[in-house]
């Protein structure tokens, strides 16, 4: 190790030749918010020098290009990509991702500590850091069944594992406001930071929560929420996902004295988002397009998550820190060229230039049991008036509405005059035979229906549909898959998403995942919804730590 050091010193120096030296770029330093026209050093993975350097084995003329340390992600489930850690790798590599902090609570609401082992393991050897929180509810409410328990026990196990850097989101907010026992001993445990998730929690409430421990929040909504939470000591993650789109009204919080606290967050980007759209490089420049300072910008998306999260080595282009830099020729339309990771070009023009693999363990396989589910079982009792949820595009929290229902038979039935469909979830872990059903208004489909086992965070099958037996076949065509995406009409499967491992992930390549996601999404749409990600959106509808009203497999729930 001694040598090690002493050949980067005599390299840092002058005195002896690095391993790589990148010309003829415009370094953007995010510590001095300037643009240095320097060389960039490279030895054994790390900067050595930012300067004017002449002897190295290798060198890459950058052309005036800019260089920019690689982006990071402050919170995301890699999850919601559908895919597997090396599919994952892939689709962010490109875009200038060198470093992202998952909570990986989707696996865990299936698998457990193991999943969340699972997934570290597939992790491992990757051109890109993967850092890890622990979630610290799963399930995520007593309101939905999970397939495990993250128990205090697990929690602080999860917390000594190597590259986790804090407790993930803590969701259960109405606990900890309630003063929840089992809350407090989650939050008693050694954490470095501690995520938070307080959608819509304004007031005396943010304090009370932000006092209980919590670090950070990305669920606002609206500029002011933002700026309470803000001023109460949280650092803000503004989300920008397939389904959340949060940034254009969060983005006036940003200015010369808040910028510090204010960093991006993509939460859930599935794999058409990132293979077409991008991931942080995408919210970098949507940001610029709506007036932020590009190096404004490129900082909270590296040096402020890299502080924030304490991940050494990352977030800046200067000595010791890790050759992770992202190269581009325009800061108004930042559109990644070529990707370094730890010193070795990962990725050019948009492709990816690694071929690692992670393998599946097969307990992950097999995870889809239920009771059987008849037409019976989706039925819904007549009544005059009844509560039910409507969807807002754009955005993950929805409305509880009271409505009047359409009757045939006795029965409730799905009203397409009125955008009222009907939504049932299906507990899948343990064959409990749980069916929540309810009414569902903005999706506007006109025919058919939808069904996937992605449905946030318990994982249970979600449908949404016209009819009962449209319904029953997409349900089942799920089941048959052992977990994916199906659409349904007439009683004819019309397209399919197999997702095998642990009923949320695909095990095959990322072009393929994404080609028929795209296929399938626009399957719902052709069945009449109005919203951009049919399933994407159905994914969140039975999450119920987000206002204000959910269908999960235990039936209507509201926070109002």
């Amino acid at each position: 190790m001694v040598e090690q050091w002493r050949r980067f010193l005599a390299a840092a120096k002058g005195e002896a030749p690095g391993d790589l030296i990148i010309r003829n770029g415009r370094v953007i330093n995010v510590a001095s918010n300037e643009v240095e026209d320097a060389d960039v050093l490279i030895v054994d993975g790390k900067i050595a020098g930012v300067g004017d350097y002449s002897e190295a084995a290798a060198e890459i003329d950058a052309g005036g290009a800019y260089l920019a340390p690689s982006f990071i992600d402050g919170h995301v489930h890699v999850e919601s990509s559908l895919l597997w850690m090396d599919q994952f790798a892939k689709a962010v590599v490109p875009c200038g991702t060198g470093a992202v902090v998952t909570d990986p609570h989707e696996i865990a609401n299936v698998a457990g500590l193991d999943g969340i082992k699972a997934l570290m393991a597939a992790s491992e050897n990757l051109p890109v850091s993967l850092f890890f929180t622990i979630p610290s509810c799963v399930p995520a409410s007593p309101f939905e069944t999970a397939g495990a328990e993250m128990t205090t026990e697990a929690i602080a196990e999860g917390l000594g594992l190597p590259r986790v850097v804090g407790l993930g989101e803590m969701m259960n907010f109405p606990g900890v406001l309630d003063g929840d026992e089992s809350i407090f001993e989650r939050l008693s445990l050694q954490a470095p930071r501690r995520d938070g998730h307080a959608p819509g929690v304004r007031g005396k409430a943010i304090n009370a929560y932000a006092g209980s421990g919590m670090t950070s929040d990305h669920e606002s909504t609206e500029l002011e929420e933002a700026r309470e939470k803000l001023r109460r000591g949280l650092m803000i993650m503004i989300r920008e996902g397939s389904t959340e789109h949060n940034l254009v009204d969060l983005l006036p919080l940003v200015d010369d004295n808040t910028y510090p606290r204010c960093c991006f967050a993509s939460d859930d980007r599935d794999c058409a988002t990132l293979m077409h759209d991008g991931h942080i490089d995408a919210v970098i420049r949507k940001a610029v397009a709506n007036g932020l300072d590009p190096i404004r910008a490129i900082r909270m998306a590296t040096l402020h998550t890299a502080d924030y999260w304490r991940l050494t080595g990352h977030g800046m282009i200067a000595p010791g820190y890790f050759a992770n830099i992202v190269m581009f020729d325009s800061l108004d339309d930042i559109r990644p060229a070529r990707v370094l990771h730890q010193g070795e070009l990962v990725a050019e023009n948009g492709q990816p230039r690694f071929e690692t693999t992670a393998s599946v363990p097969e307990t992950l396989l097999n995870s889809v049991r239920i009771q059987p589910v008849t037409e019976t079982s989706l039925q819904l009792s007549a009544a005059s008036t009844m509560a039910a949820v409507e969807a807002i595009p754009g955005q993950i929290v929805t409305r509880k509405i009271d409505v009047e229902p359409k009757i045939a038979d006795g029965v409730v039935v799905a009203d397409i005059e009125r955008d009222l469909l009907k939504i049932a979830t299906v507990e899948r872990h343990n064959a409990t035979g749980n069916v929540g059903v309810g009414l569902i208004r903005g999706f506007g489909m006109n025919r058919g229906a939808i069904a996937t086992s992605i449905a946030h965070d318990a994982h249970n099958i979600v449908c949404l549909g016209t009819n009962d037996t449209d319904m029953l076949a997409a349900i089942n065509a799920v089941v048959e898959m052992q977990g994916g995406l199906a659409a349904v009409d007439n009683g004819e499967v019309k397209g399919r998403l197999a997702l095998p491992v642990a009923g949320i992930l695909s095990d095959q390549p990322l072009n393929v995942v994404t080609r028929e996601y795209e296929a399938i999404e626009e399957l719902a749409r052709e069945f009449g919804s109005t919203v951009p990600s049919p399933f994407g959106l159905l994914s969140f509808m039975a999450l119920s730590v987000i206002p204000e009203a959910r269908v999960t497999d235990q039936g209507f729930m509201s926070m109002v």
